[in-house]
């Protein structure tokens, strides 16, 4: 069956004259158009794309995976209702992602040979999808998903390194990352669409394509309603692949020595998609970059029960001074922030030295605000909560950088936040040249 494709509509205002990082305020959008679709019948997916049950989702990850497009997967897939596997293709759970991201798996590939999915999603990164595709047991559990009718997806590389080397796209349209392109044009017919549906599988283009790849999921396996529902607090992006724009105040120049040193606390019930996204792209644009947790183990459980491994713990962290401290969200791990005096110590001490900081969704409202960090400051936050400023009046824009402080909205703007924290420390070009690897920005 052909499922409803959605359009975009961007409602915009004109930006003032032009600043070295520009404001456009965006009004809220009407749902966007998730994939381009090739009707092909096939005897599951008239039954999976309006089913309400919950579904079972397979999604395997494997030392060099990309983690944004694997965590983004999974937490969107999570905030839908499906009963998401995360799966290693290694000998053990943790699993070492591209960029320094330690993820810690449900299980084993081995653990879920006999299940049956309704969808198996592969991420990309590279040697990850290499690695994904010499897995025999993934090969044959992928290969009878497709016999079964069922369900498969891939992005970035794994179209063209995995789907097409198992000849799963043959006479099929399929996009993958830009550079593998070439490749799976002798598996596929290539299309250029940031995601593509053709029957019973959905490919997608990279880390800046996913968030759409996984809501355009999340409409196959249980309607356009529930896609509706959860993209709307993902805060996603009304103009995908548009240049990212920040509202900045008061400018100031960002500095460092030799490279900038960038402080990211994590906790139990942070937001998952945030801290990876931010911890990816400043560790791309080559920053120091220090994950620290502040409970008592090294590894957190997120909002939709990622497992992540960060660096260090808080108190090793301490003995260190940051070129900017900054915040992901979720509503628990930024209450926890709150209640953290060491950190708050800290961030008193980055405000008071003139130096940077910021925040990202719940932590604004709920870590920020009630410590005075905030004081004196415009800024945003994640808009159910921004009720909780005291000051309202930027709350509308995607990104906020007001001298030292830098804040912004939600998961789906936070490709932007980290873009913008790139911009402040490199300049424009180098942040846009980045924009454009990870496909956040149209080459």
């Amino acid at each position: 069956m052909a499922l409803t494709l959605r359009h975009l509509t961007l409602l915009s205002v004109s930006p003032p004259p032009t600043k070295t990082l520009t404001l456009t305020r965006l009004l809220r959008p009407a749902p966007i158009s998730l994939f381009a679709s090739r009707t092909t019948t096939n005897k599951h997916s008239s039954i999976s794309a309006m089913a309400s049950a919950a579904r079972m989702v397979l999604v395997p990850i494997a030392n060099g995976t990309e983690p944004m497009e694997a965590v983004m997967t999974i937490d969107v897939l999570r905030r839908g209702g499906a009963d998401v596997t995360v799966a290693s293709v290694e000998n053990q759970l943790p699993v070492n992602a591209c960029h320094g991201v330690k993820i810690v798996a449900d299980a084993l590939i081995s653990d879920c040979a006999d299940t049956i999915f309704d969808l198996i999603s592969l991420p990309g990164g590279m040697p990850g999808a290499a690695v994904l595709r010499d897995c025999k047991i993934l090969e044959s559990m992928v290969n009878k998903q497709a016999a079964d009718g069922r369900f498969y997806a891939a992005v970035c590389a794994a179209p063209a390194v995995a789907l097409g080397s198992w000849g799963l796209l043959k006479g099929k349209k399929a996009t993958c990352y830009p550079s593998f392109m070439e490749q799976l044009s002798s598996s596929a017919i290539t299309v250029e669409s940031r995601v593509q549906k053709d029957g019973n599988v959905v490919t997608s283009r990279g880390p800046g394509t996913t968030m759409e790849f996984a809501v355009a999921l999340v409409e196959l396996l249980f309607g356009k309603d529930k896609a509706d529902e959860v993209s709307g607090p993902l805060v996603m992006r009304p103009n995908p692949g548009a240049e990212y724009v920040v509202h900045q105040l008061n400018p100031m120049e960002w500095t460092f020595n030799n490279c900038p040193k960038i402080l990211v606390p994590v906790a139990n019930g942070s937001e998952e998609m945030e801290a990876t996204i931010i911890i990816d792209i400043l560790r791309r644009a080559k920053a120091e970059v220090v994950v620290a947790s502040v409970e008592e183990k090294l590894e957190i459980v997120a909002t939709r029960k990622v497992k992540l491994v960060a660096d260090v713990f808080l108190d090793e962290a301490l003995n260190s001074s940051y070129d900017l401290i900054v915040l992901p969200g979720g509503l628990q791990g930024a209450q926890t922030f709150a209640k953290t005096e060491k950190l708050i110590n800290l961030l008193k001490k980055q405000k008071e030295a003139n130096k940077p900081y910021g925040a990202i969704c719940a932590s604004p409202a709920h870590c920020l605000e009630p410590h005075g960090l905030l004081k004196g400051k415009k800024a945003t936050g994640f808009p159910p909560m921004c009720d909780k400023l005291s000051d309202r009046s930027e709350i509308e824009n995607r990104v906020v950088v007001d001298g030292n402080l830098i804040t912004s909205r939600g998961p789906g703007t936070s490709m932007e936040f980290a873009l913008a924290i790139v911009e402040k420390f490199f300049g424009r070009e180098k942040a846009l040249e980045l924009a454009k690897t990870v496909l956040v920005v149209n080459a």
